[in-house]
């Protein structure tokens, strides 16, 4: 009888907490697939005839076709061959270790187990690194090519791993947040009172 009364008061898991996390799954897939397409894409800035690119410098004269080297000492900048080198190996690097937070956030739903917050934590703080390394990359791209950056000179592709970085970041946060909610409440004992009572 005690045992029935127990079972009843106790909470049911909270339909809003699954739901949370499948969306930050969602999003930190979505930040995954654009930042993937950018740096395989890798043409971030046109300027005047020429455009920069991650992998490729390319040059066009009365809209012919496009010319690309991978030669980006041919480009004439400063510094460019041995900063985009550093600058599209740490994007590539946000990438890989994003795809392996995005692997611990989606076991840690698959398998209920008492370690799972563990691999969602671990997880999320992936995604924070991944957020550190694109923006990284990111501001080396723009600092290497800050003469001849504009606004409207940036293309979509970089406004692509410009967004998948902003998502890197709310991914990361939302999960560490809602990681530690989940902990503050599994302390607590299922029917409402402190475990060490």
């Amino acid at each position: 009888m005690a045992q029935k009364l127990l079972a009843q008061r106790r909470p049911r898991r909270s339909f809003s907490d699954p739901s949370i996390r499948a969306l930050i799954i969602l999003c930190a897939s979505l930040a995954v697939v654009l930042s993937s397409l950018s740096i395989c894409d890798g043409h971030w800035l046109l300027a005047d005839d020429r455009l920069f690119g991650l992998w490729h410098f390319c040059t066009t004269s009365n809209q012919a076709e496009l010319h690309c080297l991978r030669d980006l000492r041919q480009a004439h900048v400063p510094g460019l061959a041995s900063g985009m080198a550093v600058a599209r190996s740490v994007a590539t690097l946000a990438v890989v270790v994003a795809i392996f937070g995005l692997e611990l956030l989606m076991v840690s739903q698959v398998s209920e187990d008492p370690r799972s917050w563990h691999r969602w934590a671990v997880g999320s703080a992936l995604f924070l690194l991944a957020f550190i390394l694109s923006f990284g990359g990111l501001l080396s791209f723009l600092t290497l090519l800050r003469n001849q950056v504009t606004l409207m000179g940036l293309t979509r592709t970089f406004w692509s791993e410009f967004t998948a970085s902003f998502l890197f970041f709310l991914s990361a946060v939302s999960g560490l947040h809602v990681n530690s909610i989940s902990r503050t409440d599994s302390v607590t004992h299922p029917w409402g009172l402190p475990a060490e009572f």
